[in-house]
Order: structure tokens, then C-alpha cells, then sequence
């Protein structure tokens, strides 16, 4: 016991906001803030918190780089199921005769207004396509394996 030394002690002046934080993740891990603040400044001071830093970083711009390349994914796939979609539409719908071409252009805007109303409930709250594809396609094997 004779070779232990005393801890100091020292002041130091927080912004209200950063207590909060350090009051909270000390409550949480059920452990002092002094103890928390030791952990933090060690981690700072240390020689190799370059490195660590830099591997934090490494991995977070790999997860945007695996997030990115989902979304150019579904891009793909939505742009092609449009595509399909468009190539369908145009080669099974008829041309209308004049008269009906001009009552379809009257009403044009009515449908149009009310497509996008559609439009923008479904992306409000709806399920997205790629969950019902999952819920589609999935579903069967599930229940037939449960």
C-alpha cells in the first residue's frame, strides 16, 4: 500500500450540454462521470488514438459506401420495373379515336391531381414496394416452413 499514490483531482469547466451527455452515459453505465472523464482523457492522450479514430472512420465511410450502393440498387431496379411498366402499358393499350382522345385530354388533370394525392399518401405512410416485394415473394415459404 505504501507505493499507491492518491488520484488528483482537477476542475474543469463543461458546457451545460456536455454534462448533460456525460451525466447520462455515466447513468446509464451505471458508473461514475469521474470515471467516465478518466476513460475519456486517457483515450485522448493516447498514442494510438490517431489510429483508433482513423478505423472509426473506415468503418463508418465503409457502411456509407454499402448504403450508397443499396440505393443505386433500388434506383436500378425502380427505374426498371418503370421502364417495364411503360414498354407494357404502350404496347397493350389501344390509341383512342379522336372523340375519346379528346375527353381523355379533359380530364387529364383530374386524374393527374388526383394520382398524385395517391402518390403522396402512399409515400406518407404506405408500405414501400421493396417491403411488399419481400412480403410477396417471402411469404409463402415462410408459412409453408413454419
Amino acid at each position: 500500500m505504501a507505493g499507491r499514490t492518491k488520484k488528483a483531482q482537477i476542475s474543469v469547466y463543461l458546457e451545460p450540454d456536455i454534462m448533460d451527455m456525460l451525466a447520462h452515459y455515466a447513468a446509464q453505465r451505471d458508473q461514475s462521470m469521474s470515471l467516465i472523464a478518466q476513460a475519456a482523457i486517457a483515450s485522448f492522450l493516447s498514442p494510438d488514438s490517431a489510429e483508433r479514430q482513423e478505423a472509426a472512420l473506415a468503418r463508418r465511410l465503409g457502411q456509407i459506401d454499402r448504403r450508397l450502393a443499396r440505393l443505386e440498387r433500388d434506383l436500378g431496379i425502380s427505374t426498371e420495373a418503370f421502364a417495364t411498366f411503360i414498354r407494357f402499358w404502350l404496347a397493350t393499350t389501344p390509341a383512342l379515336p379522336e372523340p375519346a382522345a379528346q375527353a381523355a385530354r379533359a380530364k387529364l388533370s383530374e386524374r393527374y391531381a388526383a394520382y398524385t394525392s395517391a402518390l403522396g399518401r402512399r409515400l406518407a405512410k404506405g408500405p414501400q414496394l421493396r417491403q411488399e416485394i419481400v412480403e410477396d415473394v417471402g411469404g409463402p415459404e415462410k408459412e409453408g416452413g413454419s
